[in-house]
């Protein structure tokens, strides 16, 4: 096992190997800088302070992708205490293009679901631009309902 994985690994039936980073390598931050762009034009790939901070925080899991040892894909999976339970969030999903159609997306998601339903969350939210179709498309047949609601945002 690599040093920037925890001891919870899972390998899809795709060749996926999904890992939660603990310690940010090299290899982390070459794939973020890579990955990032896929995702937004308007944000930069995170620095390897921030990224540590994440990997760091009790509130965020940040899990990854490798195919052939080659991180293709990660995601966030936040987690968090309020009043009525346990919320779950999965946010910033990105798989490399040139691995998009292979099942890492689902073999990230699965993992996700997996890990806030051991963490006690009864629901995971997530939200996708309508754009992105393969995206809600895998939303979709992962189980994920649209919800009727409106969402919110303050620019600071």
């Amino acid at each position: 096992m690599s040093t920037d994985a925890t001891a919870d690994n899972h390998t899809a039936t795709t060749g996926t190997e999904i890992s939660e980073i603990t310690e940010v390598t090299d290899e982390v931050v070459a794939a973020f800088e890579r990955l990032i762009p896929q995702l937004s034009s308007s944000n930069p790939p995170p620095s390897k302070k921030v990224l540590e901070t994440i990997a760091a925080s009790e509130a965020s899991r940040l899990l990854v992708a490798r195919v052939e040892g080659r991180i293709l894909g990660s995601l966030t999976l936040v987690l968090f205490a309020i009043p009525t339970g346990i919320r779950a969030w999965i946010e910033d999903v990105v798989v490399d293009d040139e691995a998009r159609g292979r099942g890492v997306g689902s073999a990230l998601n699965r993992h996700a679901l997996t890990m806030a339903a051991e963490a006690g969350a009864t629901t995971v939210d997530l939200t996708s631009r309508p754009s992105r179709e393969a995206a809600n498309r895998l939303y979709r047949r992962l189980g994920f309902e649209p919800r009727e609601t409106n969402v919110y945002r303050y620019k600071l």
